[in-house]
């Protein structure tokens, strides 16, 4: 039994160990993630959805809550074109020489980047939380695993 216990407890210090590593590439990954999300979007250099005072700052779109009002402003003002893309080609074909129809595939494409950025974003924070849980629950894990040998240890020596 003793030896089974000392079994279980390594393979409990070592699953805490590939816990904490996982989660440690995950932490890694979600902050590379994110700077990379951030600086592109720093890239492009939108404003809509700023201040004027945040644009004197030289604040650009470059989070989450930021792209999610953007992304809703250029929407809202997309459908002052047509409700619809539907509604815009009125039962006909895309025209690329219609000014409205350019106009709208263009919010269309910009709109859908910054829900992109938005949906990248919360998915980077997921990985952000779920390695930190990882990194937690590996340092846990390893904790138990040191105690469980430590006390099998003492109670294998007489007294």
């Amino acid at each position: 039994m003793s030896r089974l216990v000392r079994y279980l407890a390594i393979a409990v210090i070592a699953l805490g160990i590939a816990s904490l590593a996982i989660g440690i590439g995950f932490v890694v990954e979600a902050k590379a993630k994110t700077d990379l999300l951030t600086e592109a979007m720093r890239e492009e250099q939108i404003t809509l959805g700023l201040t004027e005072e945040q644009i004197e700052q030289g604040n650009l779109v470059d989070t989450a809550g930021e792209a999610q009002k953007a992304g809703d402003t250029i929407r809202e003002h997309r459908r002052t074109i047509a409700p619809t893309y539907s509604d815009l080609l009125a039962g006909g074909r895309f025209d690329p020489t219609n000014p409205a129809h350019v106009t709208y595939m263009q919010a269309l494409n910009l709109e859908t980047y910054l829900y992109f950025a938005v949906a990248s974003f919360g998915l980077t924070t997921v990985a952000l939380l779920s390695g930190i849980f990882m990194i937690i629950t590996g340092i846990a894990l390893a904790v138990i695993g040191v105690v469980v040998l430590r006390l099998r240890k003492a109670a294998s020596q007489p007294a």
